[in-house]
């Protein structure tokens, strides 16, 4: 396995440096605390993928928040989607809460629709999200992010929090995969 991982990890194409990754993380902070400034807000990790872009993101956010973590997954450490599977479900209530769900990337959106329609049966004031990455598909999501830090084209990606079969979640930049590499 670790063969596999070293192998894809070397001949991935880099889309963004951590430079430009940070640099988007400003952006999107910037918006964030622009727009949801006077709300009561509860920031939503969505586990594993959304930890870094999450950590990275509250502490340049300024007004007062609350943390707390959701785990819908699809992918369950795959290299496709599948079932929604919950695993984990917030502690904290999020009735008449302004709630920011974080995530590393919005993909086919499945999982971000499903989770905000979960805050939003939670009785949740309003519901926002923000995602590192915002993939073009080329046909329409059930979902769009309200904070996006950059856009990707339809590739395997990892690095930033997302992963490669598990792996390569720590990676300082954006980085796709080949697809001969993929299916090797």
């Amino acid at each position: 396995m670790l063969d596999e991982i070293k192998r894809i990890q070397a001949t991935a194409d880099l889309l963004y440096s951590e430079l430009q990754v940070e640099a988007a993380l400003d952006n999107m902070a910037a918006a964030i605390n622009s727009q949801l400034a006077d709300s009561n807000l509860l920031v939503l990790c969505v586990l594993n993928g959304g930890i870094v872009t999450a950590g990275k993101l509250i502490t340049r956010l300024t007004m007062p928040l609350t943390i707390d973590a959701i785990n819908a997954s699809r992918y369950q450490n795959q290299t496709s989607g599948g079932n929604i599977a919950w695993l984990l479900t917030p502690q904290a209530s999020l009735a008449g809460r302004t709630v920011l769900i974080i995530d590393d990337i919005l993909d086919e959106g499945i999982t971000l629709a499903a989770i905000r329609q979960y805050c939003k049966d939670q009785d949740a004031a309003a519901v926002y999200s923000a995602v590192l990455l915002d993939k073009t598909l080329g046909h329409s999501k059930p979902i769009a992010a309200d904070f996006v830090g950059l856009t990707v084209a339809n590739r395997y990606l990892f690095g930033y929090g997302m992963d490669y079969k598990g792996y390569l979640r720590n990676a300082a930049g954006i980085y796709a995969c080949h697809q001969e590499e993929l299916e090797q």
